[in-house]
């Protein structure tokens, strides 16, 4: 039984070796995904070489690979953004172990779903693996509403990037698969916000904090960081961002432009 995963993309950030990017092409293929972005990889995945070989098989998803310049641009038309991390942080994001995180694709086992309610399930979710030796930035996880950590060997828990999205592509394609026939394609009366939509919400909201002067852009305290935290447990929907762009827009009328 094959349950094809198509509203999934795996995301590469910086990645310094191409066998790693042809691995991870095969890792996707075993459990039925295919869209890969790479973000500003080091070495071109393509031709002949590590890449190739370590695809095996694999070679149309490692073709089909689109590059992107920026994390932001990989990610613009996706609902879901999680950031795979190796480490935990000390700012704490939102945390999902791979179970937790497929479930929360799928919104399996999601109780408020009532015919009152709008389905939680998302349109397209990117999970984003950050580069070998030094992960995500704490800037690029900024772009995430959650995190999924892989629990391992407390005394040796770091993964081959290509293995880590092996685990995480397992745990999509078992959820997928043992409840298939419940999960359905996205239909919610209100789509959920894209990761542009809500970048552009949060650009609004700091220069509208610079406006009423309650946010000095030269001493932040990571006042943004804890806003984007806020917001992103809501899980907004396109209407409620243009809604509280507008409130933004009606605020800073008050106020003279800050310089």
């Amino acid at each position: 039984m094959t349950v094809k995963i198509d509203n999934v993309r795996i995301v590469m950030v910086e990645t310094s070796h191409p066998g790693n990017i042809g691995a991870t092409a095969r890792a996707m293929k075993n459990m039925t995904l295919s869209d890969l972005a790479l973000v500003s990889p080091q070495e071109h995945p393509g031709g002949e070489g590590k890449a190739r070989a370590r695809a095996s098989g694999a070679t149309d998803i490692l073709y089909g690979a689109v590059k992107y310049d920026s994390l932001a641009d990989a990610i613009a038309d996706c609902d879901l953004v999680i950031g795979a991390s190796a480490r935990l942080r000390s700012v704490t994001w939102p945390e999902l172990n791979p179970r937790e995180m497929a479930e929360k694709i799928f919104a399996v086992g999601d109780q408020t779903n009532t015919k009152h309610e709008r389905s939680l399930t998302f349109e397209k979710t990117a999970i984003v693996f950050g580069r070998e030796d030094a992960g995500l930035t704490n800037e690029e996880m900024d772009l995430c509403q959650f995190l999924v950590h892989i629990p391992a060997n407390a005394e040796y828990s770091s993964l081959n990037i290509a293995a880590a999205v092996q685990v995480l592509c397992y745990e999509l394609h078992m959820t997928a698969l043992l409840n298939e026939g419940s999960i359905a394609k996205a239909e919610n009366e209100h789509p959920m916000a894209t990761s542009q939509e809500i970048e552009y919400f949060y650009e609004h909201l700091e220069q509208t904090l610079v406006d009423v002067n309650f946010l000095n852009r030269s001493n932040p305290m990571q006042l943004m960081r804890r806003l984007r935290k806020l917001f992103n447990r809501c899980g907004m929907d396109k209407i409620e961002v243009s809604i509280l762009r507008g409130i933004l827009t009606a605020i800073s009328r008050g106020f003279p432009k800050s310089e």
